[in-house]
């Protein structure tokens, strides 16, 4: 408690995180934005620490196509994260130009603006267990800040990988005369994966997603998945001494896409008396405008 007290700043989790990054690359990276060729829909809902008072809860929808044939994408995406009594809604807008670098190689850069409304309700904190000073404080009610993002995305039918900063402005919410103070810190996200063909029934892809952040150990999620008959897809997943993860996906068609995960946590808070782990699910429709082009489906 006296360390605590002695403290002069904290850090903790500040952008949304995804168990299913495989299939929401659009939210960290705007260079994606139009990549899979045609009109793409995708809404994401999460659930972290199932059980625990005040945890993350996280809704995605994004929309994202490529314009014309001249390598223009355009994405749309909202993104809200609650936290405790914290909620935090973010309206983006990103654009990419692909050229193409080899005969199946695309090399896309992408840039992302985003609309920042932030929500404080200090009136449901509890009254007996917080400081005084916190209770005096007045709700904070859509508090509006912009800001801007970069990425870089290159692909082929097999491989892809890319850097990206979502949010590239340290945005300060209070003042400094304010009870406490809350900074952005600029979060960047590099992304790889690999498809294999074991054989003609069965394909094999491995991902990594690192995150740095200032102030934070590096994140870094690995995750094997295996798609078979072009129908199922089952893995594996790994959040580096934080979490092991299950996912499963359903291609119901060649349009449309679920995909479900279940977190455990192995740190302390991974005990069930705190909590009975996170889920999540993700759905997605393509509008893919001649299926008799499609000779197999995009597994990233």
């Amino acid at each position: 408690m006296i360390v605590l007290c002695l403290a002069p700043s904290m850090h903790a989790q500040q952008d949304a995180q995804y168990t299913q990054y495989m299939y929401n690359t659009v939210s960290v990276n705007p260079g994606y934005a139009g990549s899979r060729g045609h009109l793409s829909i995708a809404a994401l809902y999460r659930n972290q620490w199932l059980g625990l008072d005040g945890a993350p809860e996280t809704q995605t929808l994004n929309v994202h196509t490529p314009l014309g044939y001249r390598g223009v994408g355009l994405g749309i995406s909202v993104v809200n994260d609650k936290i405790g009594p914290t909620s935090e809604t973010y309206f983006d807008v990103d654009f990419s130009y692909t050229i193409q670098t080899s005969f199946d190689g695309k090399l896309s850069f992408g840039l992302k603006a985003s609309a920042h409304m932030l929500d404080i309700r200090y009136s449901e904190l509890d009254e007996f267990e917080i400081d005084p000073q916190l209770q005096a404080q007045q709700d904070i009610r859509n508090k509006f800040s912009p800001n801007i993002g970069a990425g870089v995305y290159y692909h082929t039918d097999r491989f892809y990988a890319g850097a990206s900063v979502p949010r590239l402005l340290e945005t300060t919410h209070f003042d400094e005369a304010s009870v406490s103070t809350a900074t952005e810190r600029i979060n960047w996200y590099m992304i790889t994966g690999y498809v294999w063909d074991i054989n003609p029934f069965l394909k094999f892809k491995p991902t990594v997603l690192g995150k740095m952040v200032q102030g934070a150990p590096l994140q870094v999620d690995l995750s094997a998945n295996f798609m078979l008959n072009e129908k199922f897809i089952g893995g594996i997943a790994y959040r580096w001494d934080a979490a092991f993860s299950g996912l499963v996906g359903f291609r119901l068609s060649d349009e449309i896409f679920l995909g479900l995960a279940y977190d455990r946590e192995i740190t302390d808070l991974g005990a069930a008396t705190f909590n009975d782990g996170s889920f999540e699910v993700i759905f997605r429709y393509d509008f893919i405008k001649n299926l008799g082009n499609l000779k197999s489906p995009r597994f990233f």
